[in-house]
């Protein structure tokens, strides 16, 4: 085919950048992976073991470096790797929250600054070449920056969409939401079936095949078809009693996700005095009617 493999760097060997190095690595890029201390990673990857607080000794030979270190150490290893990154350099960080100014100690370099984030979760970083393959990542930073993370997130399978640097927080908090709090909503729902007389292990067993079949609904069509329960029904009377029957803590979560549902429910066509009895049994103010985008 012509030419060696591209090469990238990834400096930090945790689970976002074993995973994304062995997607890499699969799609035939020649990954340079490096750590402060050892530690074991998948075939075909090596770990380069550095001294702390100094750069990785191949930086000359990776033309992209990405730095999978927690969000608040992108920038004390931006600063750390001033003096070895180059105008050749295209740098890149897995936050998404953060945007390129995370890289600035890095600007007076010429580098091109960006991020890439998967929008998928890897707990197993030997499965990510399967799991990040058809995930959606925001991309974001210098033109140059920009177009070198859409080549990775191609080359490993995924969607790139451009996200600007001053959307990447609100962006980020609807991921957790998608991901870190459906989650949390459902060991609340686990508690509250506990509360109701069954074992931990019994209430999620018990709650698996409902969770499974939202989950079908949500695949087959958006958030707004996919609702159903009280709020969607419209049934004021079981929202109060629910709320009633719940801690100050609980209800105020339910309260909260409550508001939410009745956006979703007059986004599809509930009338408005059915939705001033739900916001009622809510005690909450009636959320105001949202246009409803058109259909592409």
């Amino acid at each position: 085919m012509g030419g060696p493999p591209p090469v990238v760097g990834i400096i930090g060997p945790g689970r976002a950048g074993v995973g994304l190095a062995l997607a890499l690595a699969h799609a035939d890029y020649r990954v340079l992976l490096h750590g402060r201390r050892k530690r074991s990673v998948p075939k075909p990857l090596t770990l380069d073991v550095g001294s702390a607080g100094e750069p990785p000794c191949w930086m000359p030979e990776a033309g992209v470096v990405i730095l999978a270190v927690p969000d608040d150490a992108i920038r004390p290893l931006a600063e750390m790797l001033a003096g070895a990154v180059t105008a050749s350099h295209v740098i890149l960080h897995l936050s998404g929250v953060q945007g390129q100014e995370a890289l600035g100690p890095l600007v007076s370099s010429g580098a091109a600054l960006g991020s890439l984030h998967p929008l998928q979760t890897i707990a197993d970083p030997e499965q990510a070449p399967v799991r990040l393959r058809g995930a959606w990542a925001a991309v974001e930073g210098m033109p140059a920056a920009v177009a070198a993370a859409e080549r990775l997130a191609s080359a490993v399978g995924m969607r790139p969409f451009r996200v600007a640097t001053k959307a990447k927080a609100v962006y980020h908090a609807g991921a957790v939401f998608a991901s870190n709090y459906f989650v949390v909503v459902e060991a609340v729902a686990q508690r509250l079936l506990r509360h109701a007389g069954l074992s931990d292990r019994d209430a999620w067993a018990a709650l698996r095949p409902l969770v499974e079949g939202t989950f079908a609904n949500l695949m087959a069509r958006e958030p707004a078809a996919a609702l159903t329960g009280p709020v969607e029904r419209g049934d004021a009377t079981t929202i109060q009693r629910h709320v009633e029957s719940l801690t100050r803590d609980d209800a105020q979560l339910y309260r909260s996700l409550g508001r939410a549902a009745l956006e979703l429910a007059q986004k599809g066509g509930m009338d408005r005095a059915t939705a001033a009895r739900v916001a009622e049994a809510l005690a909450t103010d009636l959320p105001p009617v949202l246009p409803v985008a058109p259909k592409t």
